[in-house]
């Protein structure tokens, strides 16, 4: 059942206002954040917008340009609303998801529009790329989950790295916003390409791969000033010449736990999203044979904090769903599949919520009742048990990546986190709570956004302290719901209910 919940405890030296450009793999969004002694840290959006792959040329890609026109929109609308208060914007942060990159050559032009992800080309390139580095030395040296798009994958396939700069999503913004490239801490670590002890790229693995050492940009830390606005771009937008891009977890997990609203060491987390970022944070990597085989992932958080984790599915499967019964002229209300799936019985189908045949966009419920299926089970047709069969598998997936990241780390945790988008879904949530036998802590929603705006605002001193600092401030001004496991699911424990 859960419960409705607010506190505060806080250290704030001085008032700020900051831009948090936070894009994800479906849409996008600009907000202005808030620091104050009476409210905590506070949200404004300003300008939302859609995002998604494109097919180009026979793959998929992202629409870089039509992304950065929206981010201009977003930060014009940001410096009307900021002069319409009286407020000068401070500075500037940037997040988005990891791994793909765009290709800009010694003018800063973009060679093409970025492939995304959900292209199958990484997978083409791994057998090639595992030829020349062992699995097993890459991991001891990245402690990076395996993933088939890997951005070395990636890499592997392009036929021409000759005079151009390889720049991941987020840096790639802020290059086009002030004309310096740097390499983000936390993004960098996803690449397959950086090494986990000594916090820089891992050169050693280049020339095996044919890359140049200045592939890349040098790194920069979270809290670092990647430069000030070119003219032309404080011209479109409005915004002062002066103001500057700080470089923040610019990697959308890093910002989002950052800003989970922790009060204790032992938690897991989950930033549930398009996908569900699964696992517990240490001071140190993990990077034993044990965890590679587990295929979980060491990645830099904000402060230099290892984020152990394993990238599960996630949300994407319900989007996907709901987009294929749009299209075929029965769209789904999300709020009615919920309350229709949680009345269904808790011994359902499950399916493998993690297998790779669910990245590419396509008709997901029928590859979803296909994988039921195989597994001997049979997932009726209609939307509602589709919708269950989801959200138990993912609740299992995380149940057993969280036993597991525990056993691994020998971290052990008492609560678990859920920030992001499906902090909402609190059928998902509940189904966690049941599945893990651990509290779930729901919320908040912007946890990456709000991240991203503390990170700025310590950066110039309006706020100070380390992450246990950050996060009291998250949980004084976010409202937080609570979650305690049960036998069975209902539709009052499940969250369905009015809540109180």
């Amino acid at each position: 059942m859960s419960t409705a919940h607010t506190g505060t405890d806080s250290v704030i030296s001085a008032p700020g206002v900051f831009v948090a450009v936070d894009i994800g793999a479906s849409s996008g969004r600009v907000m202005l954040g808030r620091v104050s002694t009476a409210t905590g840290v506070s949200l404004e959006p300003v300008h939302r917008f859609p995002n998604g792959v494109v097919e180009l040329d026979g793959g998929f890609h992202w629409d870089f340009d039509a992304l950065f026109a929206e981010v201009l929109k977003g930060l014009a609308a940001a410096a009307e609303t900021a002069a319409a208060s009286g407020e000068r914007i401070a500075s500037i942060g940037i997040d988005t998801w990891a791994v793909d990159y765009g290709l800009v050559d010694a003018s800063g032009a973009l060679r093409t529009q970025p492939f995304s992800y959900r292209d199958e080309r990484g997978r083409t390139a791994v057998a090639d790329v595992h030829k020349e580095l062992n699995p097993a030395r890459l991991y001891a040296t990245t402690g990076l989950q395996f993933l088939q798009f890997n951005t070395l994958y990636q890499l592997a396939t392009e036929r021409e790295l000759r005079g151009v700069q390889a720049l991941l999503i987020p840096d790639l913004i802020a290059f086009k916003l002030t004309g310096q490239r740097r390499t983000e801490a936390t993004n960098a670590s996803t690449t397959g390409l950086f090494d986990a002890i000594a916090g820089e790229w891992a050169t050693e693995f280049f020339k095996p791969l044919g890359l140049s050492k200045g592939l890349f940009p040098a790194i920069i830390q979270p809290g670092e000033t990647v430069g000030t606005l070119l003219p032309e771009i404080a011209a479109l937008t409005g915004l002062e010449t002066e103001a500057t891009v700080v470089a923040v977890g610019s990697h959308d997990t890093a910002s989002a736990v950052a800003a989970v609203p922790a009060r204790q060491k032992e938690f897991a987390y989950i930033s549930s999203g398009t996908w569900s970022l699964v696992g517990v944070e240490l001071e140190r990597p993990v990077l034993d044979e044990s965890s590679r085989l587990a295929n979980f992932t060491n990645e830099r958080g904000v402060d230099g904090t290892i984020r152990y984790l394993r990238n599960v599915g996630g949300l994407w499967l319900l989007s996907e769903c709901q987009r294929t019964w749009a299209a075929e002229r029965h769209p789904q209300e999300l709020a009615a599949l919920l309350e229709s799936a949680a009345a269904l019985p808790a011994d359902g189908p499950q399916i493998n919520a993690d297998d790779p045949a669910f990245i590419a966009p396509d008709n997901m419920p029928d590859r979803i009742r296909a994988a039921a299926r195989a597994s001997g089970a049979v997932l009726p047709e209609r939307p509602a048990a589709v919708v269950r069969c989801i959200l138990d598998s993912l609740a299992a997936a995380y149940a057993r990546t969280l036993a597991r990241a525990e056993e691994l780390s020998g971290k052990q945790t008492s609560v678990v986190h859920i920030v992001g988008g499906g902090s909402q879904n609190r059928l998902l949530c509940q189904l966690t709570a049941n599945a893990t036998g651990k509290e779930v802590v729901a919320g908040p929603v912007e946890a990456t956004a709000l991240g991203n705006v503390l990170v700025q605002a310590r950066a110039v001193g309006a706020v100070t302290g380390g992450l246990p600092e950050l996060r009291a401030l998250v949980s004084a001004s976010a409202g937080l719901e609570y979650y305690r496991p049960v036998g069975a699911v209902d539709r009052q424990s499940a969250g369905l209910s009015e809540h109180h």
